[in-house]
């Protein structure tokens, strides 16, 4: 079997395991919702706490529950036995279930605060938590933006100042071409959990750097690892963060306004006791949870636009621009990426081009791959 054939084999079951379990998450919800099973839940937690607020937090604990049960045998096949099985994982798995309980204690601190602040809205102003909600997320994501380099994903990976002083100066060349102040240029240990590679640029104002895995490092050229930190030096010199930030923002202040419309709606229809109502809460959740499905590929057209800017960049800023070619290729080998998805799989759901529809990019451009190279069987 060819690697695109596996990598197409690999990629179809990862989308029928997510489709899946968020069809199933959807019904879950609806059960819940209209089977009465949030009211008993409510009751639940009345009668163990009076604080409206702890009365949410046991509320939403015994959700927690119920949905980490549906998605973790979902969670195990997708993140743990389809990666051995492709032999893209490097993870044991007690060091998978490590990661996992990380993960959700990390989210459990970062999503308290939020929810806490959302019911209070909620519970002292009835007319407008939508407004106050949105404004709350916007602060807390750029918050984030801000700590996460430094407070979160060191939590999970180890970073080190990158030293390979003749691919550092090459990147600082790249820096100051696209005016492009960074606090500093990472490799993290990627191989501790996978096989595949990659780089991002992380973080917002004095936190902003580059970071690449060290299996970028190890397996890619240095030419081929130049064009790809040019291809994020570009995100940066078009400001997709900011024009990423300011899109979600309005989307959030929009979706919430809509939400807030419709919830008010179907709190008066099914007699909850008012928007407050922790039993109404799953509604809420469940009309988020549509209109994020529904937003979610008009997101996916702007990342895509994004990432053809940054591929533009590339391609006539780094040193060897079919070096950027050879490693979309090799990227797409090392992480077992289909080539060439169904149109409409692409639309829906890739947040960048394909690489076919990449390298078809650069031929416009006049860079091609002069030697295509060869795929392992």
């Amino acid at each position: 079997m060819t690697r695109n054939k596996q990598a197409k084999i690999y990629e179809r079951q990862k989308l029928l395991l997510s489709l899946t379990e968020t069809v199933l998450s959807v019904i879950l919800l609806m059960v819940i919702i209209f089977g009465g099973f949030s009211v008993d839940i409510r009751n639940w937690s009345t009668a163990y706490a009076e604080n409206p607020y702890l009365q949410l937090l046991l509320f939403s604990a015994a959700l927690g529950l119920i949905f980490t049960a549906l998605s973790l045998p979902f969670s195990f096949v997708s993140g743990f036995w389809l990666e051995h099985r492709y032999q893209l994982s490097n993870q044991t798995l007690p060091a998978w279930i490590w990661e996992k309980i990380k993960g959700m204690l990390v989210g459990i601190v970062l999503v308290l605060p939020v929810l806490l602040i959302f019911y209070y809205f909620l519970l002292n102003f009835p007319n407008t938590w939508w407004l106050w909600t949105a404004t709350a997320l916007f602060i807390f994501s750029v918050l984030i933006g801000r700590i996460a380099p430094t407070l979160i994903f060191p939590l999970f990976y180890k970073f080190e100042r990158l030293d390979d002083e003749p691919l550092k100066k090459r990147m600082e060349n790249l820096a100051r071409l696209g005016k492009f102040q960074l606090e500093g240029l990472y490799r993290f240990n990627m191989s501790k959990t996978t096989r595949k590679a990659n780089a991002a640029f992380a973080g917002l104002g004095k936190s902003r750097r580059i970071i690449l895995g060290d299996t970028l490092i190890e397996k890619f050229t240095p030419d081929e690892i130049e064009a790809v930190f040019a291809h994020e030096v570009g995100h940066y010199v078009h400001k997709h963060l900011w024009k990423g930030v300011a899109v979600g923002t309005f989307s959030s202040y929009a979706s919430l306004f809509i939400a807030f419309t419709l919830y008010n709606y179907w709190v008066a229809q099914m007699n909850f006791s008012g928007p407050a109502d922790l039993a109404a809460l799953p509604l809420l959740s469940l009309i988020l949870t549509v209109m994020g499905l529904i937003i979610s590929p008009l997101n996916n057209i702007q990342s895509r636009h994004h990432e053809r800017q940054a591929d533009r960049y590339a391609l006539t800023h780094s040193s060897n621009p079919v070096a950027f070619l050879s490693a979309l290729k090799k990227l797409a080998d090392t992480n077992l990426t289909d080539e060439s998805p169904h149109p409409l799989i692409e639309y829906l759901f890739h947040s960048h081009p394909s690489i076919s529809r990449r390298l078809q990019f650069a031929e416009r451009l006049g860079v091609t791959l002069a030697v295509e190279p060869a795929v392992a069987g």
